[in-house]
């Protein structure tokens, strides 16, 4: 806990473009969040390097995702939103939990097991050991709460495996996280397949809804999107394609799931999905318009990538002090 509030972590990789499930099950919840905690949203570069990437595309995308955060409503004079690489105690940490966190464990992570599949040319040790960098990310700034899609509660489990087992050894040094998962939109399904989850790495361009496409090309999407036979507008699991549809229209217009079946009583699929892709639009295009203002005020981005870099540090370094010395390390001399 820092000061009054407590202490609210959450970070996005650098890579890929980001879509509408990105912004609906975290970065809306995020804002909603931000007044009430003292709140460090992370630019995740480090663990964006698991894969390979153009050196000059993942600099352009983080510039990008720090703007993001930015235009959708995370002020950064109240929130910390910094580059993970520009906090070195993140790497530092991250090798010291790597010593109280077991093969096995990592061993049974899904997400690498995903993704060993789909990089079978590359399962290098970071990919591998994210879950522990993750785990040092979070615990670095006594973290209470850590908004999560629910594909990552496995990840959060771990971290607070580890951080319970490095407190029973050393005493009270991290504070144990909670998770958060939105009640609504927090897992935004594929418009193709809609047993998927929406992906920025989707091979299908009608699958997903990307945080900078256009209202022309957000609305044909949304027409395309796979629906069912049953021909009614209700939220049910033999509908899941409508049921996703609702999904997102409950969250983007902040009507009840009985209150959009109320309104589309009556009516076909593809009123419906009309309306579904124009609430989409009005959600985005406040976003795109502050977009294109911060990125022409290249001199503000730049000052609140420093002072915020400046305060993450300060604030990790100080966990990383003191899980150094309860490990043995030799104290610094000043």
């Amino acid at each position: 806990m820092l000061g009054d509030k407590k202490v609210l972590f959450s970070g996005m990789q650098a890579t890929g473009n980001l879509t509408l499930g990105n912004y609906l099950g975290a970065l809306k919840n995020w804002v909603s969040l931000s007044d009430e905690y003292e709140c460090f949203y992370s630019v995740v570069d480090l663990h964006s390097i698991t894969v390979r990437q153009d050196p000059a595309e993942l600099r352009r995308r983080a510039r990008a995702l720090y703007i993001l955060y930015v235009a959708a409503g995370l002020d950064p004079e109240k929130n910390c939103i910094y580059y993970q690489s520009h906090v070195s105690a993140h790497s530092e940490l991250a090798w010291i939990l790597n010593c109280f966190t077991y093969n096995g464990e990592l061993s049974r992570m899904t997400q690498f097991k995903d993704k060993s599949a789909k990089h079978a040319d590359n399962v290098n040790a970071g990919l591998f050991t994210y879950p522990v960098l993750m785990a040092a990310d979070i615990l670095l700034y006594q973290t209470d709460l850590v908004p999560v899609g629910k594909d990552q509660m496995q990840h959060l489990e771990l971290t607070r495996d580890i951080a319970q087992r490095f407190n029973g050894i050393y005493g009270d040094v991290f504070t144990i996280p909670e998770g958060y998962i939105a009640k609504t939109g927090a897992k935004i399904m594929s418009l193709q397949d809609p047993s998927k989850k929406m992906s920025k790495s989707d091979e299908n361009p009608n699958a997903s809804i990307y945080l900078m496409d256009d209202a022309d090309t957000i609305i044909r999407k949304f027409k395309r999107a796979v629906t069912d036979s049953e021909a009614c507008v209700r939220y049910n699991e033999n509908q899941p394609g409508i049921s996703n549809l609702m999904e997102i229209y409950s969250t983007c217009t902040g009507k009840s799931f009985a209150e959009i079946e109320k309104e589309f009583d009556g009516k076909g699929y593809g009123d419906f999905k009309m309306a579904v892709g124009e609430s989409v639009v009005d959600v985005l295009r406040p976003i795109h318009e502050r977009i294109a203002d911060l990125e022409k005020n290249k001199d503000y981005i730049d000052s609140m990538i420093k002072a915020n870099a400046e305060k993450a540090n300060y604030v990790a370094t100080k966990t990383l002090r003191k899980v150094q010395k309860k490990v043995g390390f030799p104290e610094r001399i000043r």
